[in-house]
This record gives structure tokens, sequence and C-alpha cells, in this order.
């Protein structure tokens, strides 16, 4: 299939056929990739370098998506272990930042793509490959973030997107896989897109994409159980943070990666994490997602109750919105923007005192944080206590109250008289 007369490169960064002889394809081992794994060799008449990439994802066997990447003429087929440079580097900072785009999104893909980019251009290097490809579509943030990072990590690299030449629609992709004999998991009747690792499950396509269907969740989840399907019993877990970053799950210690992942499992059982979003994506479209994320959900409840507590109201007021620009870059692709160098900068100084203890009850999609505890606390008993206690100074109260309401009185008696100021 060539449908190079309706798609026009021209970006410089784009590589065209007959200019390389080596590829190297970011492989999932999915419908998209496996399907351009074919592709390629046959359109641009080169060899394929299939990186599959490990950042934690548990629905796919790696051996037996690299093993499918050399049955469909892969040259060489990597998997390569970034599970806790991926936890260390950056979901630390996803939790310090507590990440949320748009309402429940705790980032798991932009993250990923972070990471993915880091290690193709690294592999690439070793393969002696000047072009990589990638499986995104024309119209997603993933072709934004691949192409930006990459190019910027090594502005020597091209890169051809498939997606955007060939034209094709999922359900033509899934024709051509079976003429070309590609095992995929989609079929017509379960049409569901996803994107895996650690942080989150991203599930899109079908009944998702219109907002005006109710997504089928039993059909859709991968990792979550339904409120309905939920344990009937709560659960209250433990976790201590250092500096912002957790480091015990019920008082054992744990690499960061595999806390995350146990807190999944835990968080799985209750049906916590899942959302459904409406979501604006970098190209301007306005789509819908469903999105599970049990183990970052509860991790960043934890630790924005942590933070607020060894904060001030200033503090936590512009963290807040720190908070907000960072997952906007993180999800607009700008994570090498150098602004994020100093967002990350403020991020981790007030973080420096998130240290402490949370108690967090779970139950039927519920993440209820319910004790916390740190040396770095502003909780102060012998003030705060209603019970009788003379170390607040109660007689300063009157005082405070005169001088705190002063503009606002002053103003009021001004102007309650003046209808065209006041009027209902």
């Amino acid at each position: 299939m060539n449908s190079h007369t309706t798609y026009k490169k021209i970006a410089s960064y784009e590589a065209h056929k007959g200019e390389f002889e080596t590829c190297l394809l970011l492989y999932s081992g999915g419908l998209d990739t496996s399907v351009m794994l074919k592709w390629i060799q046959e359109e641009y008449e080169c060899d394929v370098v299939a990186l599959t990439i490990d950042l934690g994802q548990t629905a796919d066997n790696l051996e037996e998506i690299k093993q499918k990447a050399l049955n469909l003429g892969a040259k060489h087929a990597v998997v390569y272990d970034a599970k806790d440079d991926f936890a260390n580097i950056l979901l630390s900072e996803a939790i310090k930042a507590n990440a949320d785009y748009q309402g429940g999104y705790a980032l798991s893909t932009p993250l990923g793509r972070v990471a993915i980019s880091k290690v193709a251009v690294k592999i690439a290097k070793e393969y002696g490959c000047t072009v990589i490809a990638h499986g995104c579509t024309g119209k997603g943030n993933d072709q934004v973030r691949f192409e930006g990072y990459i190019t910027t990590l090594n502005p020597k690299i091209k890169i051809i997107a498939p997606v955007r030449e060939w034209g094709m629609g999922r359900g033509e992709e899934i024709e051509y896989a079976k003429k070309h004999a590609i095992p995929v998991k989609q079929q017509a009747d379960k049409p569901y897109s996803y994107d895996e690792n650690m942080w989150g499950n991203t599930g899109e396509g079908g009944e998702i994409e219109n907002p005006e269907l109710i997504p089928p969740l039993e059909n859709i989840l991968q990792w979550c159980k339904t409120i309905e399907t939920a344990s009937d019993k709560s659960e209250t877990i433990e976790l201590e943070f250092y500096q912002g970053v957790p480091t015990k799950l019920n008082g054992k210690e744990m690499k960061l990666s595999d806390l995350i992942m146990k807190c999944n499992t835990i968080g799985a059982t209750h049906g916590v994490g899942v959302f459904h979003l409406i979501e604006d994506r970098i190209v301007g479209l306005k789509v819908r997602g469903v999105y599970e994320n049990p183990g970052a959900s509860i991790l960043i409840k934890a630790h924005k109750n942590l933070e607020q507590l060894v904060s001030t109201r200033e503090e936590n007021e512009l963290k807040t919105f720190i908070d907000t620009k960072w997952a906007y870059l993180t999800y607009g692709a700008k994570w090498y923007d150098p602004v994020m160098y100093h967002i990350h900068a403020f991020i981790n100084s007030q973080n420096k005192k998130v240290t402490g203890k949370v108690s967090v009850k779970l139950y039927k999609g519920n993440i209820d944080v319910v004790s916390l505890e740190s040396k770095y606390s502003l909780f102060d008993h012998n003030l705060a206590t209603f019970e009788k206690n003379a170390t607040f100074n109660q007689n300063a109260s009157a005082g405070f109250i005169e001088i705190h309401n002063l503009a606002q009185k002053t103003a009021f008696n001004v102007f309650a008289f003046e209808e065209e100021l006041y009027k209902n």
C-alpha cells in the first residue's frame, strides 16, 4: 500500500525512502506497530530493528513480543529494561508534583514517552540507526512527544511515522493484519487500544471515543475491578515518605518501582483510580479516554495530604499552581524545556520536608487519607485543641478580627447604598 501521494513530508527531520538502510522501530507488539513492522520493510525496502521497552507493563509477555518481531522479519529485536530508571527519575518527580492532568490522569503515557525516547536514542546509536519509526497517529499527542524529544536529544536523527502516511483506519489495519498473517488482539467487536506502563493504563477507541455513549467498563478495564465487583471489605495501608518519595509500604522498605506496582495490585482490588476523562489534546482535539492509575492515585493522594500538613497555606497555594503548570508541560511534550528545570527546583525544595507516614483507607473506588504523621508537621496540639488551654492567646482574637475586617467593613458602608454598584 503506497499513500505517499496523499501524505507530503514537510518537516526537515522526516526521512525519505532510499536515504537509509536500517530503521529502529518503537515496537509494542500491538496492532499498529505489528502492521508497520511489515509495512516499513515493504514500503521503505529497509531492515528493521525492533525495540521494546519494559516500563512495568503487565499485559504483555515481552519475550513473546520479541519473538513476534523476529517472526515478522525484524533484523534484530531488543527488549530493554527501564523500570527502575522510569520510577526513580521520572515517577518520583510525578509523585512530588501530585501529577494530575485535567482531573485524575496521572500522566502515565506522557511520562512513558520521555523514558522511551531517551532509550530509543541510545539504542539507535548502538545499532547504527539514523532513522526511528513510531506507531503514533497524526491526530494524537504521542507523535509530538516522540518526535520532539528524539530530535531534541539527537538533532541528527530522522523520523518516519507510518500511521500518518498509510491512511488506514483501525478496521483497515485489522484487515491488513489478517491478510499478512499478523497476529493481533484487536477485533471488530472489541476495538480498544491501550497504552500501559507501571504508572497507568490508558484505554481509547470503541465506545470510549464518543462522550454520548457509556463505556462498558466490564469490557474495557484491564487492571481494576469495577465498583460493583470490587472487594466488599475495606483495606487500610500505611505509606512512608522521605523527601516526597515513598520508601515503605506497610512498614516494608521497597524500591520505588516495586512499591508502585504493589500499590497497583492493592488498588485494583478496590477499584480505585479509574477515570473517564474529557481531555484536551496538544493538537487541539477534544477527546475522551478511560484511564486506570490505581497505584498512582493512592500515592499522589497520600503525598498531597502529607505535603499540605508540613507546608504553610502560602506554600500550598503556590504549589497547586506549580503542579498544574508541571502537568500541562509534561502532557504537552515540554519535558526538556528549561522552565521544567526551574519548576523541579521549586518542587524539590518544598518536598525536602515531606517526610512521614500516611495511612490510606481503600474501599469501593474511594481513597481516603485517615491519618498523618511527620516530624515537620505544622499541627500543634496545644495551639489547635478546643479543650481549655492557655497556649493560644484568645484575648488577641478580637483585635485581630477588627483589623482583619477593616477593609471589608469600610468598603461595604461606603458603597452599600449606591444602587449602581450594588444592583441585584
